[in-house]
C-alpha cells in the first residue's frame, strides 16, 4: 500500500525518539494540558466527568489559573474529559471560545482492521508512519485514550477566536486526510472535550497516557507555524487564494457566497464573512449597551445564523449554541426553541449541499443577506458602522478605503523621505529664524546658505521676510 519501506521509517531518529520517551514519563496531567492551555491568562477551561457507565456526564467549568489545583484533585478512576481550547465565559460553547493553541485528531484505532491486537505504542508507530506518507507533519503529542489515539498539533502562540474560520478550514483538512486511519470526522470543533491523561476509560479498563512525544530543538513537544501547517493542509495557499480573488471582478452587491469580493471591503471568504458578522452582531450589542426586549429573537436568530454559516457549529449543536447566545443577550430570558425550528432545517440543508437558486445565482439555504438588509433590520447608525468590521454600507466602505489609501501614501512618501505639510512648515520656520539670526550676525546671504545647507534664493527669502 506504501512505497516507503516501513522497517526504515521505523528506525530513523534514534536519539529524537530517546528525547521523546524520557518525556513521557515527565507528563502529568497538567503537564500535558499546559501545552495548549494557559494557566497564567484570563479565561476559562472545562472539564466533563462520567460518575459511572450509567450515570449522565457531568460538566463543569473553571479558570484557567485554577487548572493545576482542579486537575491535580480529580478522582483517576472516573471517565474525564477536558476541553482544548480556552473560553472568556465559563462554558465551552464555541461562541464564547478566546483561543485555542492546537489542531487535532480523535483517531478510532480500535474500529479498524489494520489496528487490531497491536499495543498503544505501536499504533502510535503506525500514525506517525501515515502521518509521514499523507505529507503531513509529525503530531506533537500521542495520546492513548484507553483504545484510540489523540493526536495533537500543538500551535506557536494560541490563535485568537478571529481565526476560528481558518482555523476549522485547516481541521476539516487534517480529519479528512486521516480519515482512512479512523480519524472521527464528528470530533474535529473547537468546543470539543477530549480524555484526560492518567484517566480511567472504563470502557477499557486502560489508562489514558501520552505514548509519544515528538520533540523540538528546545526538548519540548514541537510547536508548528499555523500559517505553514495551513499551507500544508489546505488545498490552496492563503496567499494564492488571494491572488486570485485580486483578480476577480469586483462585484458591487455583497453577497454570502464562496471566495467573493465587494468592490470596497478586503476579500473575505464565505466562513470568515461569516464570522465576522456574528462578531459585528454581538458588537452592535455592547454599543447599545445591550438588546431590547423586543429585540433579542432577532439578534438570537441572525446570530445563530451567522454561526452556523461559518462552520464554526453544525445542526447537532446549534440549541446548544443558542442556549449560550441567549443568556449572553439576556440570562433570564426564557426563549422558545420552537422559534428556531425554520433555521434548523435550513441548517440541516446547508450541511446536505443543497443550494438554493435566485435570479439565476445559488445560494446557501441558510440567510445570506446584503449589508444593506442588516443595516435596515438592525437600525444601524454610520457612528455605530464606524465600529464594526463588515456589517457596513457601501459609503462608509469607501470611506475607508480612501483612508486606507491616504495612510498608504503617506507612508510611502516618508519611506523616501517626504514629510508632512505641518513637519514641512516647522522646519522652515525654524531655518528662517536661524537666517535672521545670522544675518544680524553680519553673514552674506550667500555664507548663510551655504551655513544652512539651503539654496541662496531660499536664504534670500528667509532674510527679505524677516
Amino acid at each position: 500500500m506504501y512505497s516507503t519501506s516501513f522497517a526504515s521509517f521505523f528506525n530513523y531518529g534514534n536519539k529524537k525518539k530517546q528525547m521523546a520517551q524520557a518525556q513521557l514519563k515527565l507528563f502529568s496531567p497538567h503537564d500535558e494540558a499546559q501545552c495548549y492551555l494557559d494557566s497564567s491568562r484570563q479565561g476559562f477551561f472545562s472539564i466533563l466527568v462520567a460518575p459511572s457507565l450509567s450515570s449522565a456526564k457531568r460538566q463543569q467549568s473553571y479558570r484557567l489559573a485554577e487548572m493545576p489545583t482542579v486537575l491535580s484533585g480529580l478522582d483517576k478512576t472516573r471517565d474525564t474529559w477536558l476541553s482544548q481550547a480556552e473560553f472568556f465565559r465559563p462554558n465551552r460553547r464555541v461562541v464564547n471560545l478566546a483561543r485555542i493553541g492546537l489542531l487535532f485528531a480523535d483517531i478510532d484505532s480500535y474500529r479498524q482492521d489494520w489496528a487490531q491486537g497491536r499495543s498503544p505504542e505501536r499504533l502510535a508507530t503506525d500514525v506517525l508512519f501515515f502521518c509521514r506518507e499523507e505529507g503531513l507533519p509529525p503530531p506533537s503529542i500521542l495520546v492513548f485514550s484507553g483504545r484510540g489515539l489523540q493526536a495533537k498539533w500543538l500551535i506557536e502562540g494560541a490563535l485568537p477566536r478571529q481565526a476560528l474560520p481558518r482555523w476549522n478550514a485547516c481541521q476539516r483538512a487534517l480529519v479528512d486526510r486521516l480519515a482512512f486511519a479512523g480519524a472521527d470526522p464528528a470530533a474535529r470543533d473547537a468546543s470539543r472535550v477530549l480524555r484526560l491523561i492518567n484517566t480511567v476509560n472504563t470502557k477499557s479498563g486502560e489508562i489514558c497516557r501520552v505514548v509519544h512525544v515528538e520533540p523540538g530543538e528546545d526538548g519540548q513537544p514541537i510547536r508548528y507555524g499555523f500559517e505553514w501547517l495551513a499551507e500544508t493542509l489546505l488545498p490552496i495557499g492563503r496567499w494564492d487564494l488571494e491572488s486570485k480573488k485580486k483578480a476577480r471582478k469586483a462585484s458591487s452587491e455583497l453577497k454570502l457566497v464562496p471566495g467573493y469580493h465587494t468592490g470596497n471591503l478586503r476579500p473575505l471568504n464565505g466562513r470568515q464573512l461569516a464570522w465576522s458578522r456574528l462578531e459585528d452582531l454581538r458588537l452592535l450589542a455592547e454599543l447599545r449597551g445591550g438588546v431590547h426586549e423586543g429585540e433579542r429573537m432577532l439578534h438570537l436568530f441572525w446570530r445563530l445564523n451567522f454561526l452556523l454559516l461559518s462552520g464554526a457549529t453544525h445542526s447537532g449543536g446549534m440549541f446548544h449554541e443558542a442556549v449560550a447566545l441567549a443568556r449572553e443577550l439576556d440570562p433570564s430570558w426564557g426563549y422558545s426553541s420552537s422559534d428556531l425550528t425554520t433555521l434548523y432545517r435550513k441548517a440541516q440543508a446547508y450541511e446536505a449541499g443543497e443550494r438554493v437558486e435566485f435570479n439565476g445565482k445559488q445560494f446557501a439555504p441558510l440567510y445570506t443577506p446584503r449589508n444593506a438588509t442588516l443595516i435596515s433590520i438592525f437600525g444601524i447608525t454610520d457612528q455605530e458602522q464606524r465600529s464594526l468590521s463588515t456589517v457596513i454600507s457601501q459609503e462608509m466602505a469607501l470611506e475607508r478605503r480612501r483612508e486606507r489609501d491616504r495612510k498608504r501614501d503617506e507612508a510611502r512618501r516618508r519611506a523616501v523621505g517626504e514629510v508632512d505639510r505641518q513637519t514641512y512648515i516647522e522646519v522652515a520656520q525654524n531655518k528662517k529664524a536661524q537666517a535672521l539670526v545670522l544675518r544680524a550676525q553680519g553673514l552674506t546671504v550667500r555664507a548663510i546658505a551655504a551655513r544652512l545647507g539651503i539654496s541662496k534664493t531660499a536664504a534670500a527669502d528667509y532674510v527679505a521676510g524677516g
